[in-house]
Formats: structure tokens, sequence, C-alpha cells
């Protein structure tokens, strides 16, 4: 099986994954359950991304530097990976590429604002795409894909480091803010 067909097929069964995840949990806040958009479910889980990964930016303060190996991201580092993937999907979304690399930010109250403003930019991006823009074809990592592909294939590595995030925050005795 070629590597473009198993991507595709993870990005299928993502969006499934995403799509049944968000009408689960609008099933769960109504009593009679609206159909969900793909890109409804999309900004709403870009919505929850954001307030995890401002939350973790909040109670690691002060921890910013800690990595759990020679070689592997700092939190400082993954916080920073997030801010810039935002700013490559507002720009692969809006057609214009964001220029250069970011200075790294270390600073805890510039890294909330960092990530709220990233994730808001997103959302705003998204939001503001009809089902024929999301389906444009584009180029990531020099793979062709759809806008909404590529939307999904960061969103869902993002997913992926917001576990690590919360692995770095548990392993320092810190916990999640949304925890109980």
């Amino acid at each position: 099986m070629t590597t473009r067909i198993r991507f595709r097929r993870l990005v299928c069964g993502l969006t499934v994954s995403v799509l049944a995840l968000a009408g689960s949990r609008a099933a769960l806040a109504q009593d009679k359950p609206q159909p969900m958009s793909p890109q409804t479910a999309l900004v709403n889980d870009v919505g929850n991304l954001s307030d995890k990964f401002v939350g973790l930016a909040r109670v690691m303060a002060g921890k910013y530097d800690w990595r759990p190996g020679p070689g592997v991201r700092s939190v400082a580092d993954v916080f920073n990976l997030i801010v810039m993937e935002n700013k490559m999907l507002v720009g692969m979304l809006s057609g214009t590429p964001p220029q250069g690399k970011p200075e790294p930010i270390t600073d805890p109250a510039q890294m909330q604002e960092a990530l709220r403003s990233s994730y808001a930019d997103v959302r705003k991006a998204l939001a503001g795409l009809s089902q024929d823009d999301l389906n444009t074809s584009v180029k990531l990592f020099g793979r062709d894909t759809s806008k909404q592909g590529g939307t999904l294939m960061l969103i869902m590595d993002q997913h992926e480091h917001l576990g690590q995030s919360i692995a770095y925050a548990r392993t320092n005795n810190v916990v999640p803010p949304w925890s109980k």
C-alpha cells in the first residue's frame, strides 16, 4: 500500500472520528442533535485545543525549559511549535503563507497570548471558508491534499502534542487545569 493511500485513509478515518466526537458532544448538550458540518466541528475543536494549550502554558510557567531528555522538545519548544503550526495553517487557509520563522517565546504571559491569538486566527480563517474553499487543492509538506485535509492533518498533530504536553505536566507534578 502506498504512502498516499495510507495518508488518505488516515485523513478519512480522522475526519470520521472528529465528526463522531463532535456529534456525540452535541447530542449530550441538546435533547435533539443538530447536524454539524465538518467545518463547524473543526472550528469547535480548534477552540478546545486553544483552551487546553493556553491553560497548560499558564500552569507550566516556570517549567518552560524542562525536557524529558536530551534532544527532545522542551515545554516551550512544544508551545512554540503549536504557534508556528497555527500560523502555517492560517497561511494555508488564506493562501498567504507566513514569512520566516517567528522568534521563540519564553515569557509565560506572552506564550499564553501567542497561543490564544494564533488559535483565534485559525478559527476566523476556518469559519470564513465555504465548502468549496475547503476542497481547494493545496500542497502541505510536499504532499497534495485539500485545505480540509491539511487542516485535519495539523489539528490531529496538535492533539498528539496536547498529549505530549499533558505528559510533560504530569511528569512535573502539574495537574492540567481542566482535570478534576
